[in-house]
């Protein structure tokens, strides 16, 4: 079964990303198609802390978060019982993962440092990365990755680059979000007091350690979808970066897959998102992959 073509029960899967799993807190059971099949996340922000208010981002901020700090402790217990839960074949069970094949229910491609929020601001991030490497490590799971999604304002942090430190020992990866060329266009969409040249000088100096991958959210505003000049613009950074000496393995774009807290914002077609995928391949000569 293609993630890339899903049926109607694996894109009832797939378009399900929520965090309320069963009675954990912290972590819960994805079918990602960025992951190429299941990936289970790590949830660092149940407060709902974050430093960008995205207009496409889907947790709804209204309602108060169900806990204000993680717990290591129960971060450990937590995903070891979702490891072991998965392994013994206990997704393949649930409704939601009905009609998928085994592989797909029981083949952990990744652990995802995802969340409510943005991973890197809580402050003892390098002792989380750190707990979840020892879980992968102590139950065998040699071909799982470790990935951090990161908005990237919080690379540049002492405990943060610990925390990378652990995860380029660990099978690990970074996907750094740029869903702009410009600081206009970039407080538009990101809606944050984060300076866009911060973003750009975090993914530079990151990618320059260790090769990245940016993740890129195209998506309709007001019915419009990106200006071709904003999209030269952001394939002008691309550009930049690779010449300073970053290392970009590839350029996840997709677009809109769940509700969005303003109306405005929407999805693009798969054709849209394809031939700005296209167009950034042909400006920077990069890899990029484009999910629906």
């Amino acid at each position: 079964m293609e993630l890339s073509q899903p049926t109607h029960l694996s894109r009832r899967a797939v378009e399900d990303h929520s965090r309320q799993y069963a009675m954990f807190t912290l972590v819960y059971p994805v079918i990602s198609r960025r992951s190429h099949g299941l990936s289970l996340g790590v949830n660092l922000n149940p407060d709902k802390v974050c430093n960008f208010d995205c207009i496409y981002c889907e947790v709804d901020r209204r309602t108060p978060g169900r806990v204000s700090r993680v717990n290591v402790n129960q971060l450990y217990d937590e995903l070891v019982a979702l490891i072991r839960f998965v392994k013994e074949g206990g997704l393949a069970k649930e409704t939601r993962f009905d009609g998928l094949p085994p592989w797909l229910t029981s083949d952990i491609k990744d652990i995802a440092f995802s969340g409510d929020g943005e991973p890197t601001m809580i402050d003892h991030f390098a002792e989380c990365v750190q707990t979840v490497a020892d879980i992968r490590q102590a139950e065998g799971l040699d071909t799982t990755k470790l990935v951090l999604i990161t908005d990237a304002a919080g690379l540049d942090k002492a405990d943060v680059k610990r925390g990378l430190e652990i995860l380029d020992a660990n099978h690990g990866e970074i996907w750094g979000k740029l869903d702009a060329g410009t600081e206009p266009y970039f407080r538009l969409v990101n809606r944050t007091t984060i300076r866009f040249d911060r973003i750009l000088k975090n993914l530079l100096e990151t990618a320059r350690v260790r090769p990245i991958v940016i993740q890129s959210l195209f998506l309709k505003v007001h019915g419009e979808p990106m200006p071709a000049a904003e999209l030269s613009a952001h394939c002008d950074r691309l550009t930049e970066l690779v010449k300073d000496g970053a290392r970009i393995k590839e350029v996840h774009a997709y677009t809109v897959a769940r509700p969005t807290p303003e109306a405005f914002a929407t999805k693009l077609t798969k054709d849209e998102l394809e031939a700005m995928a296209e167009t950034i391949r042909q400006r920077t000569g990069l890899p990029v992959s484009a999910f629906e």
